[in-house]
């Protein structure tokens, strides 16, 4: 089973078009460990599958109620804010995986 996930830095990729993917560490209960790299639009495509199968966890009825964490939703920028974006959402979503 999984023993701890740590979202380590982004790092943008150009195959097979310029993007940011998030460098994971995802460390086994069997000491073993592995690195895993991810775009925000995986993390947000995860969110929304949650939120869909468990409305209740997802604060629907009642907002209080969520426990499902929270993940900004896709944003439209200018490409020299790219990267800037990208580093923002590092922690929001290394929070997201713990």
């Amino acid at each position: 089973s999984i023993a701890e996930v740590k979202v380590l830095d982004v790092q943008k990729r150009r195959i097979p078009n310029k993007h940011y993917v998030y460098i994971i560490k995802v460390s086994w209960s069997n000491g073993a460990t592995e690195v895993i790299y991810r775009r925000y639009s995986k993390f947000f495509d995860l969110q929304m599958q949650m939120l869909d199968k468990f409305p209740m966890e997802g604060g629907q009825k009642d907002p209080k109620q969520r426990i499902i964490p929270f993940l900004p939703g896709k944003i439209l920028f200018r490409r020299s804010h790219i990267r800037d974006v990208a580093v923002k959402r590092l922690i929001p979503i290394d929070e997201y995986c713990k």
